[in-house]
């Protein structure tokens, strides 16, 4: 059986917009105060994109800048994966997209669908790639205007959501560096719990879909809150033993940034102290498939990760889905 090549990260970048919305904002917008959102979630601001930028344009910034960390020009790359719920249009894809503003003209693109998940689905999706050597490199981006989709009338859901990109480009590392496995998964029966129920074939937008609030997202928080918390965990579990390690063995836990107590829920689990845990929820919200991205280029960028650290990401989001991945730096 052919050796299967070790891929890992060997550039990283990060965009967020200029503009922030703090919670002292949101207070002159809805019935809301920076108390109640802080000890609920841990938010106290969030990136809020200009009326002229997309998607593609955050997935943009970013990607130029993990070029430029891994030393390699646009026209070298080979696969282009956005993972995101809010493409630019329904097609072309954001990554045809992103490909042509970056004259990658040489490199297959797609978009990932998996919601807050979709940056470790599409980690697993190019690792595979690059292992079986269909590929020699990958950029990969978790990009998200979730403000486009946010109703800021609705006080239970617009003080959680932001925008932001977060990009990684993949290659061969040395042996026992990389990727050392992931741990996917869905539970669709869930997918009510979280959504954005219009502008699809099911539901085309209309006067009547656009009149009954359906273009923005859906989500019932307490449900949410439950199974995130459950598969965080046993997500973690699995993804570590399929790896042959133990919690003990993790140097840094990059969790997806939704809510500061799911998050500690998932500390608490694992016996992980603060100093292990990259936390960002404060100034970026939850950014979907931008949050796992934001937070680990942010850990790079401030040498948090030394080489042969054991750096594991986990996820959940819409779908419902989840994705965790055990990475040694």
């Amino acid at each position: 059986m052919k050796q299967l090549r070790p891929i890992g990260i060997i550039g990283t970048g990060k965009y967020v917009p200029e503009k922030i919305l703090t919670n002292s904002d949101l207070e002159q917008m809805v019935e809301t105060n920076d108390e109640w959102i802080v000890s609920r979630t841990g938010i106290r601001e969030r990136h809020i994109a200009a009326p002229h930028e997309a998607t593609s344009d955050l997935a943009y910034e970013a990607a130029l800048k993990a070029l430029e960390s891994a030393n390699m020009k646009a026209e070298d790359l080979e696969l282009i994966i956005v993972a995101t719920i809010t493409p630019d249009s329904a097609f072309p894809s954001t990554a045809c997209i992103l490909q042509d503003k970056l004259g990658a003209k040489g490199a297959a693109a797609f978009d990932l669908s998996a919601a807050c998940s979709g940056f470790v689905y599409s980690l697993a999706t190019a690792t595979g790639f690059l292992q079986t050597g269909m590929y020699n490199n990958a950029l990969i981006i978790g990009a998200d205007t979730l403000s486009r989709i946010t109703d800021y009338t609705d006080r239970n859901t617009c003080v959680l959501f932001g925008d932001g990109a977060g990009a990684v480009i993949l290659g061969e590392v040395p042996e026992g560096r990389g990727f050392q496995s992931f741990d996917l998964g869905a539970e669709g029966s869930g997918g009510s719990l979280l959504k954005m129920e219009a502008g699809g074939s099911r539901l085309p937008a209309s006067q009547q879909t656009i009149e009954e609030k359906k273009h923005f997202i859906y989500m019932n928080g307490r449900e949410v809150f439950k199974f995130a918390v459950r598969v965080m965990g046993t997500a973690t579990e699995r993804v570590l033993a399929k790896a042959g390690l133990g919690k003990e063995d993790i140097d840094l836990f990059v969790p997806h940034q939704a809510n500061i107590r799911i998050i500690q829920s998932a500390m608490q689990r694992l016996d992980l102290q603060e100093n292990k845990c990259v936390i960002n929820v404060d100034r970026y919200a939850n950014t979907s498939a931008a949050s796992i991205p934001l937070a680990l280029v942010e850990a790079a960028e401030e040498g948090r990760m030394k080489e042969g650290d054991t750096v594991l990401m986990v996820g959940f989001g819409g779908g419902l889905t989840w994705g965790a991945s055990v990475l040694v730096w």
